[in-house]
């Protein structure tokens, strides 16, 4: 037999502080009792993109496959060129991982 979540917690806080867990719960896609259990029992939570942070990434994936082709096309004519235009580019792919975590 399925025993679900039947017993009731409560605790007191301020407003302010429920909204902010209102606010969290509702970026990481959870309703405000699982972001509660999760963060009491230290379970990893992950905040859901917005459709700004989506779009941003979107933009970063573009110059960073740009800024490799620019340096590709300038590898034989200007070495030390294509090496700026590469550690641009690492630059970027190191804040698109910044993203993924």
């Amino acid at each position: 037999m399925f025993k679900g979540k039947s017993d009731l917690v409560k605790f007191r806080c301020s407003i302010y502080e429920k909204k902010l867990l209102n606010i969290k719960a509702t970026r990481s896609g959870m309703t405000l009792s699982e972001y509660i259990r999760r963060t009491v029992f230290e379970k990893e939570i992950t905040e859901r993109f917005t459709e700004e942070h989506i779009q941003l990434y979107k933009m970063l994936i573009k110059y960073h496959n740009n800024f490799k082709a620019i340096g590709n096309m300038y590898r034989k004519r200007d070495p030390k060129l294509m090496e700026t235009v590469y550690d641009l580019a690492n630059e970027i792919k190191l804040h698109l991982k910044k993203f993924q975590q």
